[in-house]
This record gives C-alpha cells, sequence and structure tokens, in this order.
C-alpha cells in the first residue's frame, strides 16, 4: 500500500475516495530507559531510548492505519500526518491519519 503525505500521487489517478482512515498508539515510558535518559541528558547526546520508542510508536500507528484503508478497499493512502498528545506523565499518544483513496495508473 502506498501512503504519502501529498494530495497526489504522481502518474497515479485517484478513482475513489473512502475516507478518513487513523491509526494511533498510546506508549509509558519504562523506569529503567528514564534512568539511561536521565544520564544521558547529563552529558549530552541523542536520547536513543527515547528515539527508539518514538520509531516504534510511528510504525505501529502507520501498520493500524493501513489496516483500517485496506480493510475500506484502499490501495493508498494521501494527505498522511501524524499529531501527539500527552495523556498523563509518562505516557503520550502517537497518531497517524490520512485519507484512504483507491489508485490507479494513468
Amino acid at each position: 500500500m502506498m501512503v504519502v503525505t501529498s494530495e497526489s500521487i504522481a502518474n497515479k489517478r485517484i478513482v475513489r475516495t473512502l475516507g478518513i482512515v487513523r491509526g494511533n498508539t498510546v506508549r509509558a515510558r519504562h523506569i529503567g530507559k528514564d534512568i539511561l535518559a536521565g544520564l544521558r541528558n547529563i552529558v549530552g547526546g541523542e536520547v536513543h531510548e527515547y528515539a527508539k520508542l518514538v520509531a516504534e510508536s510511528r510504525e505501529q500507528s502507520l501498520d493500524r492505519m493501513m489496516a483500517e484503508a485496506k480493510a475500506l478497499g484502499a490501495n493508498a493512502v494521501i494527505t498522511t500526518r501524524f499529531t501527539t498528545s500527552v495523556l498523563m506523565g509518562g505516557a503520550a499518544e502517537l497518531l497517524a491519519i490520512g485519507t484512504a483513496v483507491v489508485i490507479e495508473d494513468i
């Protein structure tokens, strides 16, 4: 399935728009990772523990959004966006949202 952030796909024609699709995940921090991240914050540099957590969350959200699009009969998702929100101390939601479409070659 093709997933893009644009409103169109080069050399493809949108033949049907199926609607908004979304996928989300809520992740909580882990005390062990928090300790390592705190130490890394003191000496500086990338906080690998959190970078990995965000990357995993993004992939899971995309997978869930694509599954919803596939269930509608889509073969692509356009205008894909990500958003995050903090639900409580130490837990955050990552949401992927887009428009499910059926495309064909021009």
